[in-house]
């Protein structure tokens, strides 16, 4: 029988957490982060929807971007050649940094415009959404979104040319992806109804803060593994929706 690689495995024991934490976060209190109205179904439902969502689909991009991330020489996610102060300690200092950046910026840009600071679910639930999205928004924009276009334009359309450059180019556009999945959701929370509607400042909120986010994330991912794109998102989270959000 073939032993299961630490990558792959803790790989795995991300993804179950994942969604165990997806599962959980629906039945917390979610105070006025989201709009009220009506659950599409019951949270028994919906809950279990969320984890086969996470299990199935972000599980199942991870694994092939997990594959292409070694085709293209990017770091494993337990690289015998990293250290864990590379792995943890330097994203978690970076992630509280980033943190610090993001509560500077918004008292900056929410004086630029009527709707005032960015919203942020009340605690507990600030606590897994950070655990939720440090690992399923790797998993998604830099996990599958980076290995599969570096892999796809530098090994298979340029014959392993370029190979950095292509990487930064295909980091640039997770940026941008990352930080545009973030405007139907601050449009629903500040009740506009088109993206015309948005302020300047605030877009501009948007893709300053999540485009410099992807962009460490993208870096150290490469570098030192898929654990250290984590930490860094997690440990900017936590200062952000958690500390911050208490205030």
């Amino acid at each position: 029988m073939r032993k299961l690689s630490p990558s792959i495995g803790i790989y795995v024991g991300l993804v179950t957490t994942l969604a165990f934490l997806a599962t959980v976060s629906t039945f917390l209190p979610q105070g006025t982060y989201l709009p009220l109205q009506e659950l599409p179904a019951s949270k028994p439902v919906i809950a279990l929807v969320n984890a086969l969502t996470m299990l199935v689909l972000y599980g199942g991009l991870g694994y092939i971007g997990l594959r292409l991330a070694q085709k293209v020489g990017f770091a494993e996610v337990w690289d015998a050649e990293v250290s864990n102060r590379q792995r943890f300690l330097i994203p978690a200092s970076i992630g509280v940094g980033l943190g610090i950046f993001f509560v500077l910026a918004d008292a900056v840009f929410s004086r630029l415009h009527s709707l005032g600071p960015l919203p942020h679910p009340p605690f507990p639930t600030s606590l897994v959404a950070s655990a939720v999205a440090g690992i399923g928004e790797e998993i998604v924009f830099r996990l599958f979104f980076i290995s599969f276009f570096t892999w796809l334009v530098s090994h298979v359309i340029l014959k392993k040319k370029w190979e950095v450059e292509v990487f930064w180019a295909v980091a640039v556009f997770s940026a941008l992806a990352f930080a545009a999945g973030h405007i139907p959701s601050v449009m629903i929370l500040s009740g506009l109804n088109m993206v015309n509607d948005m302020p300047f400042a605030l877009l501009a909120e948007i893709f300053l803060l999540n485009g410099v986010l992807s962009l460490f994330a993208a870096y150290y991912f490469r570098k030192y593994g898929f654990l250290a794109a984590v930490g860094i998102h997690f440990w900017t989270n936590i200062i952000w929706h958690v500390v911050y959000g208490l205030f």
